[in-house]
This record gives structure tokens, C-alpha cells and sequence, in this order.
């Protein structure tokens, strides 16, 4: 799927431009781990990232569900659409639990992005490009910082990729630093 079209979806049902910017930087993520994980391929992983709120705004409550039917409305690829949905495993209605690379890395750094965005709006210069692990770590043991953003699904992501959560936030703030604005 091409991005353009991607967006084009995403922006029909989403008008608020924290939801369009979450998106874009789990986007940015994606991609970033694409150029690793699956070389060539990061225009796709990007369109998951893009899409994976797509119902969020409209249908809170059925998230993920909602999503599956919009997109398949969209004509969305089914992969794409269980890749995308696959994030709120656990969280929501949907019967897709991640299992691909891809679809681990969306369902940790999904909550990780809005913790460290959250995270970086506390700092002086409101960027992710000086922001260190230790910040991080010392907020995400504050439970009532960034509440929204659940510390188990990140601990669940870290595990389902074999990884510390040292390095899952190490390498997500990595991620974030390729992004204009982050």
C-alpha cells in the first residue's frame, strides 16, 4: 500500500491532530525498524503504523474492531489490516495477537511512543534528540505520569521481542530521532 493512500485513509476518520501525529511518528517507528527487520519493505511497515489508530477517534469504544471494518471498506489489504489491529491484543476486541516482528515492535513501541512523547514535553527543549534512557525509566516507574499509556503492555512487548526494556526504550528513542519533530 502506498502511503499517500494510507494517509488519505487515516485523515478521513481522524480530524484531530494528536491522533494524526501519533500515528505518524509510530509511522516513523515502524519504518525505522522496517530498514532492519525487513529491508525493502518499510513503505509497508509505515502503512500499518499509519493505520493502526484509524478508528480511534470515531469509535473509541470498538477500537480495533471498528478498524478492521473500516479498513476492509477502504478495500485494505488483509494483512495490512490484521497487522494494524494487532496492536490492541489483549486491550480490545480484537482476536489478532501480534506475532509477526513487525506486529511485536507495533504493539510495544504504540504505548512506548506516547510515554516518551509525553516524556519530552516535560524537557526544556520539548525534543526526543537529547532525551536519555534514564528519563525515561524514572517516568515510566511514576504510574501516574502519562497514566494513559500502560507500563504491562510495554513490558509485554519487550518480552514478546526478547528484549530488555532497557533496550526496547533505547532503540524506540532512537527511532523517534529519525522523525521531523520529534
Amino acid at each position: 500500500m502506498e502511503l499517500s493512500k494510507a494517509r488519505e485513509i487515516l485523515e478521513k476518520y481522524n480530524k484531530e491532530a494528536f491522533h494524526i501525529r501519533h500515528a505518524e511518528v509510530v509511522s516513523g517507528i515502524l519504518e525505522y525498524f522496517a530498514k532492519e527487520y525487513d529491508p525493502g519493505r518499510e513503505e509497508y511497515w509505515a502503512a500499518v503504523g499509519l493505520l493502526h489508530d484509524v478508528d480511534f477517534e470515531v469509535h473509541p469504544e470498538a477500537h480495533c474492531v471498528k478498524g478492521e471494518e473500516i479498513l476492509r471498506t477502504e478495500g485494505v489489504d488483509e494483512d495490512i489490516i490484521r497487522s494494524a489491529m494487532s496492536h490492541g491484543w489483549g486491550l480490545t476486541g480484537t482476536s489478532h495477537q501480534p506475532e509477526s516482528t513487525m506486529e511485536k515492535i507495533l504493539f510495544a513501541c504504540d504505548e512506548l511512543s506516547g510515554l516518551i512523547g509525553a516524556v519530552t514535553l516535560m524537557r526544556p527543549s520539548k525534543s526526543v534528540q537529547d532525551l536519555e534512557l534514564k528519563s525515561v525509566k524514572k517516568k515510566f516507574k511514576d504510574k501516574k505520569f502519562a497514566a494513559g499509556c500502560s507500563r504491562d503492555v510495554i513490558v509485554q512487548g519487550a518480552e514478546a521481542l526478547g528484549w530488555e526494556l532497557d533496550e526496547l526504550i533505547q532503540r524506540t528513542i532512537s527511532a523517534m530521532r529519525t522523525i521531523d519533530g520529534c
